[in-house]
């Protein structure tokens, strides 16, 4: 669909929900720009640390502290300088998501990015779920893993993501009161779903 409006999709999405599916699909459909882990690498470009330091810290809590107790000939707490700190990375990631926001239309999945710029115009903030017995079926069909470790994973990342939401944001990770449309995928499939929130979008921005 194009549209002249600048609009702004923030995706949340439980692990195994298709959510990054669903998300570049809305962006094809609003003619939107898709950021996911490429705004790892845009937050490098704005920060001139490696990309590989901000995929390490990727929608985690706590990873500088174990990063610091590894022994390793590229990395040191002083090579980084005084300014260097987990919350220093969530700004230079911020800053990213911000000016791609201010550039045009967008589609950001996850990282707070409906935190970061829940003061723009035109921001939508949505979150998709699914049953459990959904998302450990998608995670068997890429992972080579039993239908119990399939839960396990799926619940330590959204442990992680969960922490990580609520320290910057301040929100609960999941909960309604923090999304403007909660939805399950598993009832509908991706492709309905991605149709129903889009047509969300369009009547809740006139389109």
């Amino acid at each position: 669909m194009e549209t002249d409006k600048h609009i702004i999709i923030c995706v949340g999405r439980q692990l195994g929900s298709g959510g990054h599916d669903i998300a570049r699909m809305l962006a094809m459909d609003f003619n939107a720009k898709y950021y996911d882990r490429e705004l790892l690498n845009l937050a490098a470009k704005e920060s001139g640390f490696s990309e590989k330091i901000f995929e390490k810290n990727d929608e985690q809590k706590g990873f500088l502290k174990s990063l610091f107790n590894i022994q390793t000939p590229h990395l040191s707490v002083g090579s980084f300088g005084q300014n260097f700190s987990q919350e220093s990375l969530f700004q230079f990631q911020s800053d990213a998501i911000r000016k791609a926001a201010a550039e045009g239309s967008c589609v950001f999945v996850g990282r707070c990015a409906d935190y970061v710029v829940r003061d723009m115009p035109n921001v939508v903030r949505v979150f998709i779920m699914a049953s459990m017995r959904y998302r450990i079926d998608q995670i068997l069909a890429h992972k080579d893993v039993t239908p119990q470790q399939a839960k396990r994973i799926i619940l330590q990342a959204e442990e992680k993501r969960a922490t990580y939401y609520q320290y910057y944001t301040g929100k609960k990770w999941g909960h309604a009161e923090s999304y403007d449309l909660c939805i399950d995928s598993s009832i509908l499939g991706m492709v309905e779903t991605e149709k129903l929130i889009a047509e969300f979008i369009r009547k809740r921005f006139g389109l």
